[in-house]
């Protein structure tokens, strides 16, 4: 009876510590964030890539420090809605719902927040697993940083190149030769339309795709620039 219970005991010991791993691994996160106020992070991406040696090139820029017409063009292009939604947009998640077959096909739904929790805490590619643990998070990072700060994180951990090249200031430099604070409305653009695949999209030899894409981009924000007052606070 005894040498019968010992290795169940023992089992039910292992799937205890592999329950409280996985809910400090799922809690980590929203204990974190909070941090990023004051720290600059780097995403899952860099540290993989890292790990297996890849090449990483980041400079950190403050948001100030960046051409002002830059983060409303990204916001333009990626996230419209961006200073009144609380990290997650039911509007938008809802309508690109309706085109999507299934949760994982909604991109379009996606905000800036819900690609900086992805990018920070989570892993790439899509999964109904991953949109379910995104979701909490969005709200989470919207509640505890500012949109400035969200922004800033963005801007600076986003992969902006084809190898390696994360943050606005290595992508600026990989694409014009220039630093970010120098970006003009068209380059601005040209950095937006590449956002979603900068691995098969550039901004240094921009496709005609791309550069119709920018070119909506730029408009777009040339007609938004209430957003600035959201990303100054």
């Amino acid at each position: 009876m005894t040498s019968a219970a010992t290795p169940r005991k023992s089992a039910f010991r292992v799937i205890r510590w592999l329950v409280v791993a996985v809910l400090v691994l799922i809690l980590l996160p929203y204990l974190i964030a909070p941090l990023y106020r004051v720290i600059n992070p780097v995403s899952t991406l860099m540290v993989g890539r890292s790990i297996l040696g890849k090449r990483v090139e980041r400079t950190w820029v403050p948001i100030d420090r960046v051409a002002p017409v830059l983060p409303r063009t990204v916001i333009a292009s990626e996230d419209a809605r961006f200073c009144s939604h609380r990290g997650v947009d039911m509007v938008e998640m809802r309508a690109a719902l309706e085109d999507a077959e299934d949760i994982t096909d909604a991109r379009g739904g996606s905000t800036i927040t819900q690609q900086l929790a992805k990018n920070l805490f989570l892993w790439p590619g899509r999964s109904i697993v991953r949109k379910a643990l995104e979701f909490p998070l969005a709200l989470w990072v919207d509640l505890v940083l500012p949109k400035r700060r969200i922004m800033e994180i963005y801007l600076n951990i986003a992969e902006w190149g084809p190898n390696g090249e994360f943050g606005i200031e290595a992508g600026a430099q990989k694409a014009f030769g220039k630093s970010s604070r120098e970006l003009s409305p068209a380059e601005a653009g040209l950095m937006a339309a590449i956002l979603p695949n900068p691995k098969r999209r550039s901004a240094m030899q921009p496709r005609p795709g791309v550069r119709r894409i920018a070119g909506i981009v730029q408009a777009r924000a040339a007609r938004a620039k209430s957003i600035d007052a959201c990303i100054r606070r």
